[in-house]
């Protein structure tokens, strides 16, 4: 096992030299990694096809051009988001310069994920990079070609000075948890991000822990139901349900369910064939460990499974199931699923559902199917969730102006786009005054010996006041009324 106690102090001492501080450096990082994706997209095609047969669209769209997007938007915005942000004033701030400061942390500690691998490993790194920090990056084990492609292109790439790559599995990640960084950002499970959490605590290290949770999915009787269907069963089937933002289960009326049964059927064998073994667009499962467990949901079920339910453990193969007549004391219902079966739990109303949404943990994401806006706003507004999507899901993500994070058990914290940059940034609140003595007699009242005479003068002085937005003439009404405070305070201090 490496020495990692001495990559950190070695990062930390790249960092503490201000290695990373320059802007042009960061860029330069960020344009290696970008061009790293386009050098080698076949390596990564070939890797993520090895650890989940993914296919090469998937691949493309949701692992690498993510990526090199990411990195685009990065560099084109790193000048406007590292640059020093003023902060509105105040009659007594005047003459002062309060701005908020941003600034890295140190060294981040950045712990993949197995279900997008090459996705979750960069996505969080580039903006660790913007805001700059070092970093060490820990790919998930469970997708060890991915894993093993990463160790060998990074070095390649990015400054080893300030960015390292730890292989390994539990062992590995148990070591780098026992020391102190300045960051940590996991993706991953609920039960191992409370180990983070505990971990992180020892040293009041920040983090954000991305988990998941079992997201549902609410359907009315809408307009188009084919449409929903498909929107939904893409969010379940895409990367074989291994996602954290899959839906995990539908609630929907009985009648409902009579209609989504028939086009799930329909739809699936359209986009995967009679038999989904063969089909160059249908993922396998990660590893045989989570076939077995994805098996035990299906053998314990008590519901009616209606579509597939075939598994082919030495291909590490499910096929897409939906089962019916479940319950929440059903096999399904335990823990979050992420894999392909989608269970559907038959509700009377709007309000029932809203109800056993609420009885279960904070999911990480909502889907609501309704072209009723009184419904869709009825759900969003008494439930809670880390985000909300209406008519489709997964896409959420793919929106950079939104930030993705989990609440409660599906996680504390987000990032993409600007929100990613805010994550790795510590906003230094600034205060910047001059030694003149016009504001010194403003403010001389915080000195002993205290007059009670001049309370009213402080009061007034000091009170928070909604100020005018007139631009120029804002801060000419905002001078002269320091200068006329000022010199009631001077002739106050000769009563």
């Amino acid at each position: 096992m490496e020495n990692f106690g001495k990559i950190v102090q070695e990062l930390r001492g790249s960092f503490m030299k201000g290695r990373t501080r320059s802007i042009e450096f960061r860029i330069q990082q960020l344009k290696n990694i970008e061009r790293m994706m386009i050098e080698n997209e076949q390596c990564f095609i070939d890797a993520l096809k090895s650890d989940l047969n993914k296919p090469v669209q998937d691949t493309i769209l949701a692992e690498i051009d993510y990526v090199k997007n990411d990195c685009i938007s990065l560099i084109r915005n790193i000048h406007k988001w590292t640059a020093d942000q003023p902060v509105a004033k105040s009659p007594t701030t005047l003459m002062d310069k309060p701005y908020l400061h941003p600034e890295p942390f140190g060294v981040a500690l950045i712990i993949g994920a197995w279900n997008f691998p090459l996705h979750l490993s960069l996505a969080p790194l580039t903006p660790a990079i913007a805001a700059g920090n070092c970093a060490v990056i820990k790919p998930s084990e469970i997708a060890p070609a991915t894993a093993k492609a990463l160790a060998d292109l990074i070095p390649l790439y990015l400054d080893q000075q300030c960015y390292r790559v730890v292989s390994g599995g539990v062992p590995e990640t148990t070591e780098l948890l026992k020391l102190q960084f300045d960051y940590i950002f996991y993706t991953g499970s609920t039960v191992v991000g409370k180990i983070i959490a505990e971990a992180a605590a020892k040293y009041l290290t920040p983090c954000t822990l991305e988990l998941g949770g079992k997201s549902p999915a609410f359907v009315d009787d809408c307009t188009n139901l084919e449409t929903a269907v498909k929107r939904l069963l893409w969010g379940k089937f895409n990367n074989a349900g291994q996602i954290c933002v899959a839906p995990d289960y539908v609630l929907c009326t009985k009648s409902v369910e009579k209609k989504i049964v028939p086009l799930m059927k329909k739809i699936i064998k359209e986009w995967y064939s009679d038999q989904p073994a063969s089909s160059g667009c249908y993922c396998r499962i990660v590893s045989t460990r989570h076939v077995e467990r994805l098996q035990n949901m299906i053998n314990k079920t008590t519901g009616n499974i209606v579509i597939g339910g075939t598994i082919e453990a030495s291909e590490k193969y499910i096929e897409p199931t939906v089962i019916t007549g479940v319950n929440f004391d059903d096999s399904t219902m335990q823990e979050e699923i992420f894999g392909p079966i989608l269970p559907i739990i038959n509700i009377e109303s709007v309000n029932e559902a809203i109800e056993l949404i609420n009885s279960r943990d904070k999911p990480l994401a909502l889907y609501v199917f309704s072209e009723n806006e009184s419904v869709i706003n009825q759900i969003r507004d008494q439930t809670s969730s880390g985000g909300f999507t209406v008519n489709d899901t997964i896409l959420q993500l793919s929106v950079e102006e939104l930030p993705f994070g989990g609440v409660g058990s599906s996680g504390t914290g987000a990032y993409h786009g600007k929100h990613g940059f805010d994550t790795f940034t510590h906003y230094k609140p600034v205060l910047e005054k001059d030694l003149g003595w016009m504001m010194e007699k403003v403010s001389d009242f915080r000195y002993p010996p205290y007059d009670p005479k001049r309370i009213g003068f402080i009061r007034n002085l000091t009170k928070n006041r909604e100020l005018p937005s007139f631009g120029f003439l804002k801060y000419l009404m905002m001078l002269l009324l320091g200068g006329v405070l000022g010199y009631a305070s001077a002739c106050l201090a000769k009563e």
